[in-house]
Protein backbone atom coordinates (compact mmCIF):
# COMPACT_ATOMS: atom_id res chain seq x y z
CA UNK A 1 0.00 0.00 0.00
CA UNK A 2 2.61 2.20 0.83
CA UNK A 3 4.46 2.01 -2.42
CA UNK A 4 1.26 2.78 -4.36
CA UNK A 5 0.37 5.67 -2.33
CA UNK A 6 4.29 6.66 -3.66
CA UNK A 7 3.83 5.74 -6.90
CA UNK A 8 0.49 8.31 -7.13
CA UNK A 9 2.20 10.85 -5.31
CA UNK A 10 5.25 11.18 -7.74
CA UNK A 11 2.27 10.60 -10.65
CA UNK A 12 0.29 13.70 -9.43
CA UNK A 13 3.10 15.42 -8.96
CA UNK A 14 4.83 15.00 -12.37
CA UNK A 15 1.44 15.99 -14.01
CA UNK A 16 1.17 19.24 -11.73
CA UNK A 17 4.42 20.23 -12.77
CA UNK A 18 3.66 20.01 -16.51
CA UNK A 19 0.56 21.76 -16.28
CA UNK A 20 2.42 24.46 -15.06
CA UNK A 21 5.08 24.15 -17.91
CA UNK A 22 2.77 24.38 -20.06
CA UNK A 23 0.98 27.56 -18.79
CA UNK A 24 3.89 29.37 -18.65
CA UNK A 25 4.85 28.31 -21.89
CA UNK A 26 1.57 29.70 -23.24
CA UNK A 27 1.89 32.86 -21.58
CA UNK A 28 3.38 35.78 -22.97
CA UNK A 29 5.89 37.99 -22.03
CA UNK A 30 9.83 37.45 -20.81
CA UNK A 31 8.96 33.71 -19.67
CA UNK A 32 7.67 32.58 -23.31
CA UNK A 33 10.98 30.60 -24.12
CA UNK A 34 11.09 29.55 -20.41
CA UNK A 35 11.65 26.03 -21.73
CA UNK A 36 15.19 27.00 -22.55
CA UNK A 37 15.54 28.90 -19.79
CA UNK A 38 14.93 26.07 -17.64
CA UNK A 39 17.44 23.70 -19.28
CA UNK A 40 20.13 26.30 -19.16
CA UNK A 41 19.88 26.15 -15.51
CA UNK A 42 19.58 22.86 -15.27
CA UNK A 43 22.57 22.18 -17.28
CA UNK A 44 24.03 25.07 -14.98
CA UNK A 45 23.98 23.87 -12.07
CA UNK A 46 26.62 22.82 -10.05
CA UNK A 47 28.51 22.70 -13.56
CA UNK A 48 32.09 22.87 -13.35
CA UNK A 49 34.00 24.73 -16.52
CA UNK A 50 37.74 23.98 -15.19
CA UNK A 51 37.59 20.08 -14.73
CA UNK A 52 37.13 17.58 -17.25
CA UNK A 53 33.89 16.64 -18.57
CA UNK A 54 34.08 12.62 -17.79
CA UNK A 55 32.81 10.44 -14.50
CA UNK A 56 35.47 8.33 -14.89
CA UNK A 57 38.68 10.35 -14.73
CA UNK A 58 40.47 7.59 -16.48
CA UNK A 59 38.10 7.92 -19.72
CA UNK A 60 39.72 10.08 -22.25
CA UNK A 61 38.05 12.65 -24.21
CA UNK A 62 37.78 12.13 -27.77
CA UNK A 63 37.99 15.37 -29.67
CA UNK A 64 36.69 15.01 -33.12
CA UNK A 65 38.02 17.56 -35.74
CA UNK A 66 37.66 18.87 -39.50
CA UNK A 67 38.98 21.57 -41.53
CA UNK A 68 37.92 23.02 -44.39
CA UNK A 69 39.82 25.17 -46.63
CA UNK A 70 37.67 28.63 -47.64
CA UNK A 71 40.34 30.81 -49.04
CA UNK A 72 44.56 31.50 -49.56
CA UNK A 73 44.62 34.93 -48.58
CA UNK A 74 48.68 35.38 -48.81
CA UNK A 75 51.75 33.52 -49.50
CA UNK A 76 54.89 35.24 -48.10
CA UNK A 77 58.22 33.66 -49.54
CA UNK A 78 60.27 35.91 -48.30
CA UNK A 79 59.44 35.23 -44.05
CA UNK A 80 57.91 31.61 -45.09
CA UNK A 81 54.39 32.86 -43.93
CA UNK A 82 51.49 31.35 -45.23
CA UNK A 83 47.93 33.16 -44.24
CA UNK A 84 44.54 30.91 -45.13
CA UNK A 85 41.23 31.55 -44.19
CA UNK A 86 39.46 28.16 -43.14
CA UNK A 87 36.26 26.55 -41.35
CA UNK A 88 37.35 24.50 -38.20
CA UNK A 89 35.24 22.48 -36.71
CA UNK A 90 35.41 20.22 -33.21
CA UNK A 91 32.88 18.27 -31.43
CA UNK A 92 33.56 16.38 -28.46
CA UNK A 93 31.02 14.91 -25.54
CA UNK A 94 30.50 16.24 -22.39
CA UNK A 95 29.26 13.63 -19.81
CA UNK A 96 27.85 17.20 -17.45
CA UNK A 97 25.69 17.99 -19.77
CA UNK A 98 23.28 15.49 -20.51
CA UNK A 99 19.67 15.71 -20.27
CA UNK A 100 16.31 14.00 -21.14
CA UNK A 101 14.25 15.45 -24.04
CA UNK A 102 10.99 14.88 -22.88
CA UNK A 103 11.77 16.48 -19.81
CA UNK A 104 12.25 20.06 -21.74
CA UNK A 105 9.64 20.28 -24.18
CA UNK A 106 11.56 17.95 -27.05
CA UNK A 107 14.39 20.08 -26.59
CA UNK A 108 17.22 17.95 -28.50
CA UNK A 109 20.12 20.72 -28.62
CA UNK A 110 20.62 23.68 -27.36
CA UNK A 111 23.25 26.78 -28.34
CA UNK A 112 25.26 27.77 -24.65
CA UNK A 113 28.29 29.87 -24.29
CA UNK A 114 31.91 29.04 -24.41
CA UNK A 115 32.42 31.03 -21.75
CA UNK A 116 30.49 28.65 -19.47
CA UNK A 117 31.54 24.92 -20.32
CA UNK A 118 34.88 22.91 -20.77
CA UNK A 119 36.63 23.31 -24.37
CA UNK A 120 39.24 21.32 -24.97
CA UNK A 121 42.68 23.18 -24.99
CA UNK A 122 43.60 22.36 -28.61
CA UNK A 123 45.56 24.77 -31.09
CA UNK A 124 47.71 25.21 -34.04
CA UNK A 125 51.32 24.58 -33.57
CA UNK A 126 52.28 26.49 -36.15
CA UNK A 127 50.61 29.73 -35.70
CA UNK A 128 53.06 32.71 -35.98
CA UNK A 129 50.00 35.86 -35.87
CA UNK A 130 46.31 36.36 -34.39
CA UNK A 131 44.90 35.97 -37.70
CA UNK A 132 41.48 38.76 -37.76
CA UNK A 133 39.02 35.73 -37.03
CA UNK A 134 35.46 36.56 -36.26
CA UNK A 135 34.48 35.92 -32.93
CA UNK A 136 32.40 32.93 -32.18
CA UNK A 137 30.62 33.10 -28.57
CA UNK A 138 28.62 30.11 -29.13
CA UNK A 139 28.76 26.16 -28.70
CA UNK A 140 25.49 23.75 -29.79
CA UNK A 141 25.11 20.88 -27.12
CA UNK A 142 22.82 17.95 -27.97
CA UNK A 143 20.70 16.08 -25.33
CA UNK A 144 23.66 13.06 -25.51
CA UNK A 145 26.26 15.20 -24.29
CA UNK A 146 27.65 15.99 -27.86
CA UNK A 147 29.35 19.37 -28.03
CA UNK A 148 29.90 20.90 -31.50
CA UNK A 149 32.20 23.62 -31.53
CA UNK A 150 32.29 25.25 -35.34
CA UNK A 151 34.25 28.66 -36.04
CA UNK A 152 36.25 29.88 -39.29
CA UNK A 153 39.90 30.86 -38.24
CA UNK A 154 42.10 33.37 -40.39
CA UNK A 155 45.08 31.00 -40.26
CA UNK A 156 48.69 32.67 -40.13
CA UNK A 157 51.24 30.04 -39.89
CA UNK A 158 54.91 29.33 -40.48
CA UNK A 159 55.73 27.19 -44.00
CA UNK A 160 58.05 26.16 -45.31
CA UNK A 161 57.88 27.53 -48.95
CA UNK A 162 60.11 25.85 -51.93
CA UNK A 163 60.01 28.45 -54.76
CA UNK A 164 62.84 26.62 -56.64
CA UNK A 165 60.01 26.02 -59.17
CA UNK A 166 58.60 29.70 -59.22
CA UNK A 167 56.18 30.00 -61.25
CA UNK A 168 55.25 26.25 -61.50
CA UNK A 169 55.45 25.57 -57.81
CA UNK A 170 53.35 23.77 -55.76
CA UNK A 171 53.63 24.69 -52.05
CA UNK A 172 52.59 22.23 -49.19
CA UNK A 173 52.33 23.67 -46.00
CA UNK A 174 50.86 21.57 -42.57
CA UNK A 175 48.11 22.94 -39.62
CA UNK A 176 49.22 20.47 -36.42
CA UNK A 177 46.04 20.24 -34.20
CA UNK A 178 46.54 19.36 -30.59
CA UNK A 179 46.43 19.67 -27.19
CA UNK A 180 48.52 21.94 -25.89
CA UNK A 181 48.65 20.32 -22.00
CA UNK A 182 47.40 17.60 -21.56
CA UNK A 183 48.29 13.86 -22.98
CA UNK A 184 46.98 11.67 -24.98
CA UNK A 185 45.58 10.12 -21.53
CA UNK A 186 43.06 12.76 -20.94
CA UNK A 187 42.60 14.41 -24.25
CA UNK A 188 42.66 12.11 -27.59
CA UNK A 189 41.98 13.47 -31.32
CA UNK A 190 40.57 12.33 -34.25
CA UNK A 191 39.04 12.81 -37.79
CA UNK A 192 35.43 13.74 -37.79
CA UNK A 193 35.34 12.27 -41.68
CA UNK A 194 36.91 9.62 -43.30
CA UNK A 195 40.45 10.50 -44.79
CA UNK A 196 39.03 10.24 -48.52
CA UNK A 197 36.34 12.59 -47.53
CA UNK A 198 38.96 15.37 -46.43
CA UNK A 199 41.11 14.79 -49.42
CA UNK A 200 38.68 16.00 -51.80
CA UNK A 201 36.59 17.97 -50.34
CA UNK A 202 36.89 21.73 -52.30
CA UNK A 203 33.14 22.34 -51.42
CA UNK A 204 33.66 25.85 -49.66
CA UNK A 205 37.13 26.99 -51.50
CA UNK A 206 37.10 30.01 -53.39
CA UNK A 207 38.99 29.27 -56.70
CA UNK A 208 39.24 32.63 -58.57
CA UNK A 209 42.75 33.62 -57.03
CA UNK A 210 46.30 32.57 -57.89
CA UNK A 211 46.41 29.90 -55.63
CA UNK A 212 44.36 26.18 -56.61
CA UNK A 213 43.35 23.84 -53.68
CA UNK A 214 44.79 20.47 -54.58
CA UNK A 215 43.87 18.18 -51.44
CA UNK A 216 44.02 18.62 -47.93
CA UNK A 217 45.73 15.36 -46.72
CA UNK A 218 45.80 14.05 -42.81
CA UNK A 219 48.00 12.23 -40.71
CA UNK A 220 47.88 11.14 -36.95
CA UNK A 221 51.04 10.91 -34.95
CA UNK A 222 51.39 10.32 -31.00
CA UNK A 223 54.96 11.53 -30.19
CA UNK A 224 56.59 12.28 -26.82
CA UNK A 225 58.68 15.06 -25.98
CA UNK A 226 60.63 13.46 -22.78
CA UNK A 227 59.63 10.11 -23.05
CA UNK A 228 57.40 10.13 -20.23
CA UNK A 229 54.22 11.74 -21.23
CA UNK A 230 52.77 11.13 -24.48
CA UNK A 231 50.38 13.48 -26.84
CA UNK A 232 48.15 13.21 -30.12
CA UNK A 233 48.38 15.31 -32.88
CA UNK A 234 46.62 15.56 -35.92
CA UNK A 235 48.01 17.17 -38.95
CA UNK A 236 46.37 18.45 -41.96
CA UNK A 237 48.91 19.15 -45.07
CA UNK A 238 47.02 21.88 -47.31
CA UNK A 239 48.33 21.04 -50.40
CA UNK A 240 48.05 24.30 -53.20
CA UNK A 241 49.78 25.42 -56.26
CA UNK A 242 50.16 28.62 -58.45
CA UNK A 243 48.55 29.27 -61.61
CA UNK A 244 51.72 30.24 -63.57
CA UNK A 245 49.61 32.12 -66.16
CA UNK A 246 50.19 35.73 -65.54
CA UNK A 247 54.01 35.20 -65.02
CA UNK A 248 54.46 33.43 -67.94
CA UNK A 249 52.73 36.19 -70.11
CA UNK A 250 54.15 39.00 -68.23
CA UNK A 251 57.74 37.15 -67.62
CA UNK A 252 58.82 34.28 -69.81
CA UNK A 253 57.49 35.45 -72.88
CA UNK A 254 59.33 39.41 -73.10
CA UNK A 255 62.30 37.02 -72.23
CA UNK A 256 61.79 34.49 -75.21
CA UNK A 257 61.38 37.98 -77.35
CA UNK A 258 64.21 39.28 -77.01
CA UNK A 259 66.34 35.82 -77.11
CA UNK A 260 65.20 35.20 -80.48
CA UNK A 261 66.18 38.78 -81.64
CA UNK A 262 69.63 38.23 -80.57
CA UNK A 263 69.44 34.84 -82.46
CA UNK A 264 68.33 37.33 -85.52
CA UNK A 265 71.05 39.37 -85.31
CA UNK A 266 73.46 36.97 -86.54
CA UNK A 267 71.90 37.25 -89.57
CA UNK A 268 73.93 40.80 -90.02
CA UNK A 269 77.38 40.97 -92.11
CA UNK A 270 80.26 40.05 -90.16
CA UNK A 271 81.63 42.89 -91.12
CA UNK A 272 78.81 45.32 -90.57
CA UNK A 273 79.13 47.49 -87.77
CA UNK A 274 75.50 47.40 -87.45
CA UNK A 275 75.66 44.14 -85.45
CA UNK A 276 78.00 45.46 -82.72
CA UNK A 277 74.64 48.58 -81.80
CA UNK A 278 72.12 45.82 -81.97
CA UNK A 279 73.56 43.68 -79.55
CA UNK A 280 74.50 46.29 -77.87
CA UNK A 281 70.49 47.48 -77.79
CA UNK A 282 69.25 44.19 -77.12
CA UNK A 283 71.35 43.87 -74.03
CA UNK A 284 70.30 47.11 -72.59
CA UNK A 285 66.88 46.40 -73.32
CA UNK A 286 67.41 42.90 -71.08
CA UNK A 287 68.95 45.21 -68.51
CA UNK A 288 65.74 46.74 -67.92
CA UNK A 289 63.80 44.30 -68.45
CA UNK A 290 65.26 42.56 -65.47
CA UNK A 291 64.92 45.72 -63.05
CA UNK A 292 61.09 46.11 -63.91
CA UNK A 293 60.63 41.97 -63.16
CA UNK A 294 62.80 42.32 -60.01
CA UNK A 295 60.07 43.29 -57.76
CA UNK A 296 57.56 40.19 -59.37
CA UNK A 297 60.06 37.34 -58.42
CA UNK A 298 60.07 35.76 -55.10
CA UNK A 299 62.69 36.67 -52.72
CA UNK A 300 64.04 33.76 -49.89
CA UNK A 301 67.25 33.69 -48.02
CA UNK A 302 67.84 30.02 -48.49
CA UNK A 303 67.28 29.47 -51.90
CA UNK A 304 66.67 30.91 -55.58
CA UNK A 305 63.73 30.38 -58.21
CA UNK A 306 65.18 28.78 -61.41
CA UNK A 307 63.30 31.47 -63.63
CA UNK A 308 65.88 33.94 -61.60
CA UNK A 309 68.73 31.37 -62.89
CA UNK A 310 67.32 31.18 -66.80
CA UNK A 311 67.27 35.50 -66.96
CA UNK A 312 70.61 35.56 -65.53
CA UNK A 313 71.66 32.48 -68.32
CA UNK A 314 69.67 34.66 -70.66
CA UNK A 315 71.91 37.93 -69.47
CA UNK A 316 75.37 35.82 -69.83
CA UNK A 317 73.90 34.36 -73.55
CA UNK A 318 73.60 37.81 -74.37
CA UNK A 319 76.94 39.38 -73.09
CA UNK A 320 78.90 36.05 -74.83
CA UNK A 321 76.85 37.20 -78.22
CA UNK A 322 77.83 40.41 -77.96
CA UNK A 323 81.76 39.90 -77.36
CA UNK A 324 81.83 36.74 -80.50
CA UNK A 325 80.64 39.56 -82.50
CA UNK A 326 83.08 42.55 -81.47
CA UNK A 327 85.82 39.54 -81.78
CA UNK A 328 84.27 38.80 -85.38
CA UNK A 329 84.13 42.24 -86.32
CA UNK A 330 87.79 43.03 -85.35
CA UNK A 331 88.87 39.96 -87.33
CA UNK A 332 87.33 40.83 -90.47
CA UNK A 333 88.17 44.32 -90.06
CA UNK A 334 90.59 45.67 -93.22
CA UNK A 335 93.88 47.07 -92.52
CA UNK A 336 96.53 48.20 -94.26
CA UNK A 337 99.29 46.08 -92.00
CA UNK A 338 97.16 43.19 -91.35
CA UNK A 339 99.65 40.21 -91.60
CA UNK A 340 98.70 37.57 -93.59
CA UNK A 341 96.21 34.53 -92.36
CA UNK A 342 98.49 31.80 -90.81
CA UNK A 343 98.88 28.57 -92.34
CA UNK A 344 97.45 26.23 -89.80
CA UNK A 345 94.42 28.71 -89.22
CA UNK A 346 94.09 28.68 -93.53
CA UNK A 347 93.66 25.24 -93.07
CA UNK A 348 91.56 24.32 -90.77
CA UNK A 349 89.36 26.95 -90.77
CA UNK A 350 89.40 27.83 -94.72
CA UNK A 351 89.96 24.02 -95.77
CA UNK A 352 88.62 21.67 -92.90
CA UNK A 353 86.01 23.51 -91.03
CA UNK A 354 83.65 24.05 -94.18
CA UNK A 355 83.38 20.65 -94.88
CA UNK A 356 82.82 19.58 -91.89
CA UNK A 357 80.15 21.81 -90.81
CA UNK A 358 78.79 22.61 -94.32
CA UNK A 359 79.60 25.95 -94.69
CA UNK A 360 79.32 27.55 -97.99
CA UNK A 361 81.95 29.61 -98.98
CA UNK A 362 81.20 33.15 -99.29
CA UNK A 363 84.36 34.75 -100.79
CA UNK A 364 86.71 33.80 -103.42
CA UNK A 365 90.27 33.54 -102.50
CA UNK A 366 92.75 34.28 -104.97
CA UNK A 367 96.43 34.43 -104.91
CA UNK A 368 97.09 36.86 -107.39
CA UNK A 369 95.48 39.84 -108.74
CA UNK A 370 93.91 39.41 -112.09
CA UNK A 371 90.84 41.09 -113.89
CA UNK A 372 89.48 37.92 -114.19
CA UNK A 373 89.87 35.85 -110.72
CA UNK A 374 89.28 39.02 -108.84
CA UNK A 375 85.84 39.54 -106.86
CA UNK A 376 86.31 43.21 -106.99
CA UNK A 377 85.81 43.57 -110.89
CA UNK A 378 82.28 45.12 -110.45
CA UNK A 379 83.85 48.06 -108.77
CA UNK A 380 84.71 51.16 -111.37
CA UNK A 381 87.08 52.63 -109.21
CA UNK A 382 89.01 49.13 -108.73
CA UNK A 383 88.83 48.76 -112.67
CA UNK A 384 90.54 51.64 -113.34
CA UNK A 385 93.35 50.99 -110.79
CA UNK A 386 93.56 47.96 -113.08
CA UNK A 387 93.72 49.84 -116.40
CA UNK A 388 96.62 51.91 -114.98
CA UNK A 389 98.42 49.01 -113.69
CA UNK A 390 98.21 47.50 -116.68
CA UNK A 391 99.30 50.63 -118.57
CA UNK A 392 102.55 50.63 -115.98
CA UNK A 393 103.10 46.71 -116.63
CA UNK A 394 103.15 48.19 -120.37
CA UNK A 395 105.95 51.20 -119.53
CA UNK A 396 108.29 48.09 -117.41
CA UNK A 397 108.08 46.53 -120.68
CA UNK A 398 108.97 48.91 -122.50
CA UNK A 399 111.78 49.65 -120.16
CA UNK A 400 112.99 46.39 -120.16
CA UNK A 401 113.53 46.39 -123.81
CA UNK A 402 115.79 49.59 -123.77
CA UNK A 403 117.70 47.58 -121.41
CA UNK A 404 118.00 44.79 -123.72
CA UNK A 405 118.91 46.64 -126.52
CA UNK A 406 121.20 48.47 -124.64
CA UNK A 407 123.31 45.64 -123.15
CA UNK A 408 123.63 44.60 -127.17
CA UNK A 409 125.23 47.94 -127.48
CA UNK A 410 122.51 49.86 -129.42
CA UNK A 411 121.93 53.53 -128.37
CA UNK A 412 119.29 53.92 -126.07
CA UNK A 413 116.64 56.61 -127.30
CA UNK A 414 115.49 57.93 -123.80
CA UNK A 415 115.29 61.64 -122.66
CA UNK A 416 115.96 62.59 -118.67
CA UNK A 417 112.30 63.40 -118.88
CA UNK A 418 111.25 59.59 -120.04
CA UNK A 419 113.46 58.45 -116.99
CA UNK A 420 111.50 60.39 -114.17
CA UNK A 421 108.17 59.53 -116.02
CA UNK A 422 109.34 56.06 -115.46
CA UNK A 423 110.69 55.69 -112.21
CA UNK A 424 107.31 57.71 -111.07
CA UNK A 425 104.62 54.85 -112.73
CA UNK A 426 107.37 52.01 -111.48
CA UNK A 427 106.37 53.58 -107.80
CA UNK A 428 102.52 53.70 -108.54
CA UNK A 429 103.10 50.12 -109.95
CA UNK A 430 104.66 48.92 -106.79
CA UNK A 431 102.08 50.89 -104.74
CA UNK A 432 99.69 48.93 -106.57
CA UNK A 433 100.35 45.19 -106.03
CA UNK A 434 101.26 46.35 -102.16
CA UNK A 435 97.59 47.12 -102.31
CA UNK A 436 96.51 44.61 -104.17
CA UNK A 437 98.11 41.89 -101.81
CA UNK A 438 96.83 44.06 -98.79
CA UNK A 439 93.33 43.44 -100.52
CA UNK A 440 93.94 39.77 -100.38
CA UNK A 441 94.62 39.60 -97.13
CA UNK A 442 91.57 41.10 -96.13
CA UNK A 443 89.40 38.64 -98.01
CA UNK A 444 91.09 35.80 -96.31
CA UNK A 445 90.55 37.35 -93.60
CA UNK A 446 87.10 37.88 -94.20
CA UNK A 447 86.55 34.42 -95.01
CA UNK A 448 88.17 33.36 -92.05
CA UNK A 449 85.72 35.51 -90.37
CA UNK A 450 82.51 34.49 -92.00
CA UNK A 451 83.50 30.52 -91.56
CA UNK A 452 84.35 31.18 -87.44
CA UNK A 453 80.57 33.46 -87.12
CA UNK A 454 78.53 30.65 -88.93
CA UNK A 455 80.50 28.16 -86.35
CA UNK A 456 80.29 30.23 -83.69
CA UNK A 457 76.13 30.86 -84.31
CA UNK A 458 75.85 27.24 -84.51
CA UNK A 459 77.25 26.66 -81.29
CA UNK A 460 75.04 29.13 -79.81
CA UNK A 461 72.04 28.35 -81.46
CA UNK A 462 72.51 24.65 -79.83
CA UNK A 463 73.19 25.80 -76.25
CA UNK A 464 70.17 28.15 -76.66
CA UNK A 465 68.10 25.72 -77.87
CA UNK A 466 69.23 23.04 -75.79
CA UNK A 467 68.67 25.08 -72.48
CA UNK A 468 65.47 26.25 -73.51
CA UNK A 469 64.52 22.52 -74.12
CA UNK A 470 65.12 21.58 -70.86
CA UNK A 471 63.18 24.34 -68.74
CA UNK A 472 60.47 23.72 -70.75
CA UNK A 473 60.74 20.13 -69.84
CA UNK A 474 61.01 20.79 -66.51
CA UNK A 475 58.48 23.16 -66.18
CA UNK A 476 56.00 21.18 -67.78
CA UNK A 477 56.27 18.41 -65.72
CA UNK A 478 56.06 20.37 -62.94
CA UNK A 479 53.18 21.68 -64.20
CA UNK A 480 51.80 18.28 -64.95
CA UNK A 481 52.45 16.59 -61.38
Amino acid sequence: MRATSACSAMLLFFLIQRTCTAKRVGGGGRLANATLVRLSEFLSAGYKKGVRPVKDWRTSTLVAIDLMVYSILNVDEKNQVLTTYVWYRQSWTDEFLVWNPQDFDQVKQVSLPTANIWVPDILINEFVDVGKSPDIPYVYVSHDGLVRNYKPIQVVTACTLNIYNFPFDVQKCSLTFQSWLHTIDDINITLMRSPEELREDKSVFMNQGEWELLHILSNYKIFSVDDDDYYAEMKFHVVIRRRPLFYTVNLLLPSIFLMVMDIVGFYLPPDSGERVSFKITLLLGYSVFLIIVSDTLPATAIGTPLIGVYFVVCMALLVISLTETVLIVRLVHKQDLQPPVPHWLRYFVLERAPVLFCIRKKHRLCSRLSPQASDMDDDDDYKGENRALRHTCEIGRRHQREAAALARGLPPHRDPVVSDILQEVTAIRNFLEKRDHGNEVAKEWLQVGYVLDVMLFRVYLLAVVAYSITLGTLWSVWQVA
